[in-house]
């Protein structure tokens, strides 16, 4: 593991490799509705102390995430978005037309970060080229990846100008990929989670429910701080108040060395989500 991470509250952050703060806890969105179940729960986020709102092209609700910013109060500054390009848009006039299309619908002059969806054979680094001009350009804080294997990233910092500053991955107890993390530490690349529970699945594992017991915490809570303590950033989906709430009370206790060991030694390589090795999409 790098450097043990400092961790102190929910607007606690990262600190990517070009000096911008990320985060550390954010709100998912992916399969939440475009009206107002989205508007609500990045409300509700936002009046907890969340920080971070992540979605999507994809997801197609990027008018509802930005008008939930919006309708929040919150000062843009304090919010740290990140949207993604979606496969069919990859190539680099394609991306940019596409990165302007999202900040529309988002109604936002610039976003925190802007990812790579999928590493789509052939064009991912032409795709590349143009969020490395974006960030040029200062449209975006910060630049990544999404769903990029060992040797995607490997055959892609080859070419580029900047090194991705993030690379979001399915991660859970089931799904650690330690390698992949410790090469992303090794390039500083930060590290973040999507479906840290397996859309729901590792709740019928009954894995976690000693750690749970022991801790006096959900199981849900547990696995977001083991993401924290390994310096992953989280970003669990709901839209529910009371889960948005539970999920960010993850700041009073503090995983063992043996308890975050007991974790990773759950890893059998199973997947929720697609493959970035054989996804059609």
């Amino acid at each position: 593991m790098k450097n043990k991470p400092v961790i102190t509250d929910i607007q606690g952050s990262f600190t990517l490799h070009n000096g911008v703060q990320m985060p550390y806890l954010g709100l998912g969105t992916y399969q939440s509705d475009n009206d107002q179940e989205v508007v609500d729960a990045i409300k509700g986020a936002i009046d907890i102390g969340y920080r971070h709102i992540d979605t999507a092209a994809a997801y197609k609700n990027e008018q509802g995430v930005g008008k939930g910013i919006k309708e929040s109060g919150i000062d843009r500054k304090e919010i740290f978005v990140v949207s993604k390009v979606w496969n069919d848009n990859q190539g680099y006039e394609s991306t940019l037309k596409a990165f302007d299309e999202s900040l529309n619908r988002l109604g936002l002059e610039y976003l925190d970060l802007y990812l790579i969806h999928w590493p789509v054979s052939g064009k991912y680094k032409e795709t590349w080229k143009a969020l490395e001009y974006l960030y040029a350009q200062k449209k975006i804080r910060a630049i990544g990846v999404s769903n990029f294997l060992k040797h995607h990233l490997e055959d892609l910092m080859k070419d580029c100008t900047i090194v991705p500053m993030v690379n979001q991955m399915e991660f859970h107890p089931l799904l650690v990929q330690q390698n992949l993390v410790d090469f992303c530490n090794e390039n500083s690349i930060q590290y973040e989670s999507w479906s840290p529970f397996m859309q729901g699945k590792v709740f019928a594992l009954h894995i976690c429910n000693d750690l749970a017991k022991k801790h006096r915490k959900s199981v849900a809570q547990i696995i977001l701080r083991w993401n924290l303590q390994k310096g992953v950033i989280a970003i669990p989906k709901s839209v529910h108040i009371d889960r948005i709430t539970s999920n960010a009370d993850i700041f009073d206790f503090e995983l063992s060395e043996e308890d975050i060991n007991f974790l990773d030694s759950l890893e059998n390589g199973q997947r929720s989500g697609p493959d970035p090795d054989n996804f059609n999409f």
